[in-house]
């Protein structure tokens, strides 16, 4: 097993990509923590996985920071150690808010965008690395998106945000890249998760396009002509965070099936 003995946090872990990187490092041998808003959801991951003692789940919204420091810390308490950090909870638009182009954004969406996917993974990154620097080892993987590389209209928060995790990630990529630290982030194309269904629909609106017609127009750019899914995503962060994964740090890894320009 690649991960045997490895401690991991997965914020957004008990659904979609994040569910998925979960399952993998599970059956590669690591104790995973997950994370999620909803005890009721954390519940039912927790059954479906059936893990026993190898998951543990910490309800907490990861736009506060006392919450990202706290599922750190607790990480720490439960299992005695963090070898790896999945920042992966992360979305377009606020509750009750839609996409818009951005003379019509209000501050509520973008700020809270702001601290959803720029904020919660550099609060979670800072306090992980106060106990990896001194073990001198750790993985950390931001899941990012190919609209950190590109652009969609009226979504300037997400891509925004995205596109600075990005920066982010090279930037603690390079200070600590001598401490046996590597820091990453995977850049996935349109995959057909739960909060896609869900927040998919508006967006396609605001294109003017049905959700099914939006979907196909995501693939269309693709070299494969398809969604990518949950799994391909699973497996390069199994790569990631295992010894192979060693030489690889600051990377912007792109799983949308050859879109994205670089």
């Amino acid at each position: 097993m690649e991960l045997e003995g490895q401690v991991a946090l997965i914020t957004g872990g008990t659904r979609g990509i994040g569910r998925g990187i979960a399952e993998a490092f599970v059956a590669e041998g690591a104790n995973v923590v997950i994370n999620g808003r909803s005890p009721d959801k954390g519940q039912q991951a927790l059954d479906e996985m059936n893990a026993g003692d190898q998951v543990h789940f910490i309800a907490g919204d990861v736009t506060s920071r006392e919450v990202c420091d706290g599922l750190v810390d607790q990480t720490v308490e439960h299992y005695g150690k963090i070898d790896i950090v999945v920042p992966n909870a992360g979305g377009g638009t606020a509750e009750g808010e839609e996409p818009s182009p951005l003379v019509d954004l209000t501050d509520t969406n973008w700020d809270f965008v702001l601290d959803w996917n720029l904020n919660h993974p550099m609060w979670l990154m800072r306090r992980a690395l106060k106990y990896m620097i001194p073990q001198k080892s750790g993985r950390i993987m931001s899941v990012s998106s190919m609209y950190g590389k590109v652009v969609i209209p009226s979504q300037a928060p997400y891509c925004t945000t995205k596109h600075a995790l990005n920066g982010l990630t090279k930037v603690v990529a390079q200070e600590v890249g001598e401490l046996g630290i590597t820091v990453n982030a995977l850049c996935p194309g349109g995959i057909l998760t739960d909060v896609m269904k869900e927040s998919g629909p508006a967006a396609a609106e605001q294109l003017g396009m049905e959700f099914e017609d939006f979907l196909t127009w995501m693939q269309q750019p693709s070299a494969i002509k398809r969604m990518n899914t949950v799994e391909d995503c699973a497996l390069v962060a199994v790569l990631l965070a295992s010894e192979a994964g060693a030489g690889i740090t600051g990377s912007l890894i792109s799983i949308d099936g050859g879109q994205a320009p670089y």
